[in-house]
């Protein structure tokens, strides 16, 4: 129902656009959140947004780097805009997607709140 997609091979320093993309259901009052998982590491929140748009949180990691959206018009997608990308954001990322639950950060930077999740697409950032 969630789908990941747009990673891939980038050097230091470049950037790269992912999407989540929903099907088979509407997403458009959920929450939604990135989360990745580098190799040997558990799985780590980097980036949630709300269901209308307006508040977005970040991991420290990212911040400034990185940044969440969703589409506009039917919010049924989400985004994550990833620039100056570093050896340490590689990872398999995931998308998320959570209802009902005040959107705040203790909330939606913990992976167990999530109700729905895409499978990853992998980030690999070369030095």
């Amino acid at each position: 129902q969630l789908q990941a997609f747009g990673g891939g091979l980038v050097q230091a320093g470049g950037s790269l656009r992912l999407s989540c993309a929903a099907s088979g259901r509407t997403f458009s009052s959920y929450a939604m959140g990135w989360f990745r998982q580098g190799p040997g590491n558990e799985r780590e929140f980097v980036a949630a947004i709300s269901w209308t748009g307006r508040t977005t949180y970040y991991a420290d990691s990212v911040k400034g780097r990185f940044t969440i959206s969703r589409d506009t018009n039917a919010k049924n997608a989400v985004y994550l805009q990833m620039n100056s990308l570093k050896p340490e954001d590689t990872a398999v990322y995931y998308c998320a997607a959570t209802g009902g639950k005040v959107a705040t950060m203790s909330i939606l930077s913990h992976s167990p709140n999530y109700d729905y999740w895409g499978q990853g697409t992998q980030v690999t950032v070369s030095s």
